[in-house]
């Protein structure tokens, strides 16, 4: 194997332990259900909040243009809030950063 192969091993080793510990240690300490109406709001939000973070700076990066990123994430919110399925939502800021990148590309 190869050094650069071996790490790579190592990395999905890592992350597999880490993604279970997360999983395993709140069943191993919180038995009982959760009645505090604050903690189970939180913890209903959380995955929002993690894939926005996750999510949003990715969309800015994603194209040569920041005006093509913002025109695709405005696209992909308008539609989302007139509660698009999110094939229509995907498709309509893929198109949206297509026909940006064609006026860039005539400008």
């Amino acid at each position: 194997m190869s050094h650069d192969f071996t790490t790579f091993l190592i990395y999905i080793a890592v992350m597999a332990g880490v993604t279970y510990l997360l999983r395993l240690l709140p069943m191993l300490f919180l038995r009982k259900k959760i009645t505090n109406v604050f903690i189970r709001s939180v913890l209903y939000y959380v995955p929002y909040a993690v894939l926005s973070v996750m999510t949003i700076p990715a969309i800015f990066f994603a194209t040569p243009h920041l005006i093509t990123s913002t025109a695709a994430l405005l696209v992909a919110v308008i539609l989302a809030y007139c509660g698009r399925s999110l094939l229509i939502v995907a498709t309509g800021s893929a198109t949206a950063v297509f026909i940006c990148e064609l006026i860039f590309k005539l400008i």
